[in-house]
């Protein structure tokens, strides 16, 4: 199971809401289901939605661009740019992909827990399956209710278009629903993997992502209970002494690291058989140091650049900044400034040198790391306290030895929260979290007002903080109501 994403490819009904959708070549039920293989087969298929989703942009340019990561260029997708000067429509294909996604994912996931139950196999890898599905159905449910808040909440396999014409759920058991499937999880998954199956769920990715729902609920309010249970439930994964730190940043994201001590969860991918466009699409616009040449997406803003202290270890492994060119041999000196897109500094960590097909890229997408542990450790335990403590310090000061950064001590609570915040910005750049981040903090609009380069001027209102639903599944489901504003 170590190539989960590349098993399974899907069906797409254009005319239905996107919560019906049913894989292609998927075994009728009638004839499927009757034994451990077809149990498997049904769980990777669960596994295989995630490369839908992380293998582009579906996740990553809201939380580079709609934050203020990153810049696309102006001659690039309309939608893309709609997305950084928050001018975007229900129709902007990339909160469109977000959304059919998930519920893809969603709908697998239910598959799977509905039917897995009633197959004659053994009891423990049987509970462990489902456990599997509840966590993946956790992990696309957290993404869809901190994009678009409200959602219908489809807990069943759906069958039938009796079953797609879902309304809204209320936040509350939306989130209660996340919390159950990985309260579930936890219990039946186990600590680790070897060989092929590495890759799965784990017992510490429940628990993590546990810590992390926990912490997004606490949102920016002081004393919410929430708190302690993202610190208790942050706690258990440290305690556990199953995850640490890669002494060398560049080594979390290296080929023969994957599934290695700092990961929680990842997606996989495969170098020239079914890959992420991180290489290709993310180089200097032209650049011949890819195959096919950098498609330049967008480019990193200087206020994330120059963030990075000289001595932060980070930034190199994070950006490129220069290159040789393989023609003349003269290096490419790349700019934060510079208007041209064959000029401009790349987001470069996920980058797979290794590659020989564009867009192929066999590098992680990070869903997880320990560090993150750490960092919603220290976050949670200073608002629960009500400052800083020695545990709290302990969490940061390790992250930041890792970057080569001097410890933090001496802080209030407010400057401890700001460090933290700063902390997560330059630990997981171009991981899929600043928005999340910015909006959770409630620190948004201000981040994207304050963040003006090359002629943003957004007009980012309130409402803003959710992402429309695609207009499509509006016209397609009566019972959904568009988010407010849009």
């Amino acid at each position: 199971m170590k190539y989960l994403v590349i098993i399974f490819t899907f069906l797409i009904i254009s005319c239905k809401p996107n919560l019906d959708l049913a894989p292609a070549g998927w075994k009728g039920t009638s004839t499927f289901y009757k034994n451990a293989a077809d149990a498997e087969a049904a769980v990777t298929g669960a596994y295989a939605m995630l490369y839908d989703v992380y293998r582009n942009e579906h996740i990553l340019t809201p939380n580079v661009i709609g934050a203020d990561d990153g810049i696309p260029f102006l001659t690039g997708s309309a939608d893309r740019i709609a997305l950084w000067k928050y001018t975007m429509a229900p129709s902007n294909v990339y909160t469109g992909q977000i959304w059919s996604t998930a519920y893809r994912g969603i709908q697998f996931s239910n598959v799977v827990i509905a039917r897995i139950p009633g197959i004659g196999m053994d009891e423990t890898l049987k509970k462990q399956y489902v456990g599997e599905a509840k966590f993946l159905r956790a992990l696309h449910y957290f993404n869809l209710v901190r994009f678009y808040g409200e959602v219908p909440l489809v807990t069943q396999e759906i069958t039938s278009l009796d079953g797609v014409m879902a309304p809204k759920a209320k936040l509350d058991d939306v989130y209660n629903q996340i919390e159950a499937d990985l309260k579930d999880a936890e219990t039946v998954l186990p600590k680790g993997y070897t060989g092929s199956n590495a890759g799965r769920a784990t017992q510490g990715a429940a628990k993590g992502l546990l810590a992390k729902v926990y912490l997004t609920r606490a949102g920016n309010t002081a004393n919410s209970p929430y708190w302690q249970q993202a610190a208790n439930k942050a706690k258990e994964v440290i305690d556990g002494k199953v995850y640490d730190l890669w002494e060398d940043y560049a080594d979390v994201f290296a080929l023969k690291n994957r599934c290695g001590k700092e990961s929680l969860f990842e997606v996989l991918f495969v170098t020239d058989v079914q890959g992420n466009s991180f290489t290709t699409g993310y180089a200097p616009r032209g650049a011949p140091i890819v195959p096919s040449n950098g498609f330049g997406i967008f480019r990193v803003s200087k206020s994330l650049f120059d963030k990075y202290i000289a001595t932060d270890k980070r930034k190199a492994v994070t950006f490129l900044t220069s290159y040789v060119h393989p023609a003349t041999q003269q290096t490419v000196q790349l700019s934060v400034e510079t208007t041209d897109p064959a000029l401009a500094v790349s987001f470069w960590k996920l980058a797979d040198p290794t590659t020989k097909i564009g867009s192929q890229g066999g590098t992680s997408w990070p869903y997880m790391r320990y560090s993150e542990v750490l960092l919603i450790y220290a976050e949670a335990l200073n608002e629960a306290k009500g400052a800083p403590d020695g545990e709290a310090y302990d969490a940061i000061n390790k992250v930041r030895k890792r970057a080569g950064l001097d410890p933090l001590k001496g802080l209030s609570k407010t400057t401890f929260k700001d460090a933290i915040l700063e902390e997560r910005r330059l630990e997981f750049c171009f991981e899929g979290q600043r928005w999340f981040d910015l909006v959770r903090t409630g620190r948004l609009e201000a981040a994207v007002k304050a963040e003006n380069s090359f002629g943003r001027d957004a007009p980012i209102k309130a409402y803003q903080v959710l992402m429309p639903i695609p207009q499509r599944e509006v016209d397609a489901n009566t019972a959904l109501i568009q988010n407010e504003g849009y």
